[in-house]
């Protein structure tokens, strides 16, 4: 990409990581392998800016084929966001849109970032302005083993998170994270949505706020520079038995050197993230999920309140 693959955020972030990263993965085309991996998938997760600027992350499901690529720029996704999902009307023309596909069955997952080209009845297009895969770290396998009827989706506001979020944030091994760069971060900027996960209890909860270790990656930070940037994000959890979803908005902040970093294994910098509001959807999505299988690297990290999981080395 003529400008470089990363903003002024992205470069600030590794470099207080001590860390450098040319993004050679980072490409302005899809190549012919993810264009044929996005068809593969029944879900999508999305990343979008609500009409105040907010992230807000939220998931799309159809059978496998309803995310197409006529071109290597190019996504046709056949869905729209339900009625009561808070990122519907955020959908729009011209307006940026983070990408991120997940094969849960073989840890693979690759990322798509663009605008909104065109809104449709049935769904949207998507012209896609970076593209790049991420390893296969901390990606616990699953299958479906169902789909589900979405005749009765209940929808529920939160001002703060109740009993039932902190349990379902507690058993949590994976969530997503929607952040942006904000304004003027220029071709390299947009909105970005990622996956993080660990061993269940990997994200501590002390009322509203969640604090997160981040784990070795790729070294592109995407998402802690958009953070250092514009802290305002969104986090989605999924609970991969039932099809519900809790979705928060909030303010992150970045803890790169502090003591509570040791206390986790495998957590080299931590980020907090304090819930302004949330909503919960039950039975938003129509997948069902089998039991993980603990990504080996995911073995490896700790949680909070015990130890390593029985088998990690």
């Amino acid at each position: 990409m003529n400008d470089g693959p990363f903003h002024a955020g992205e470069l600030e972030a590794q470099s207080l990581a001590s860390q450098f990263s040319r993004g050679g993965g980072i490409r302005n085309f899809m190549p012919d392998q993810h264009r044929l991996f996005f068809a593969q998938l029944p879900w999508i997760f999305t990343g979008v800016l609500d009409g105040q600027g907010w992230p807000l992350a939220t998931a799309l499901t159809g059978s496998p084929g309803f995310v197409g690529s006529p071109s290597a720029t190019s996504l046709t996704i056949k869905a729209r966001p339900q009625e009561q999902d808070p990122a519907a009307e955020a959908f729009r023309a011209a307006a940026p849109i983070g990408l991120l596909g997940i094969e849960f069955e073989t840890r693979r997952r690759n990322r798509a970032n663009g605008t909104i080209a065109m809104l449709r009845d049935d769904g949207f297009d998507v012209s896609v302005a970076q593209s790049f895969g991420n390893c296969a770290k901390y990606i616990q396998a699953r299958s479906v083993e169902q789909w589900a009827d979405q005749h009765a989706i209940q929808h529920e506001a939160l001002i703060q998170l109740d009993t039932r979020a902190h349990e379902l944030i507690a058993a949590a091994d994976t969530f997503f994270i929607a952040s942006t760069a904000g304004q003027g971060a220029g071709p390299a900027g947009g909105i970005d949505i990622s996956h993080r996960g660990g061993q269940p209890g990997f994200v501590r909860v002390d009322g509203d706020v969640l604090t997160v270790p981040d784990f070795a990656g790729n070294s592109y930070f995407n998402t802690l520079g958009n953070l250092l940037r514009e802290p305002r994000a969104a986090l989605l959890f999924v609970d991969f038995r039932t099809g519900s979803v809790l979705q928060l908005q909030g303010v992150a902040e970045i803890l790169w050197s502090d003591a509570e970093t040791a206390w986790l294994s495998g957590a080299e910098r931590l980020w907090r993230f304090h819930v302004t509001r949330g909503w919960r959807r039950e039975g938003a999505v129509p997948l069902h999920w089998s039991a993980p299988e603990y990504a080996p690297t995911t073995l490896l990290t700790g949680i909070w309140d015990r130890p390593l999981l029985a088998g990690a080395r």
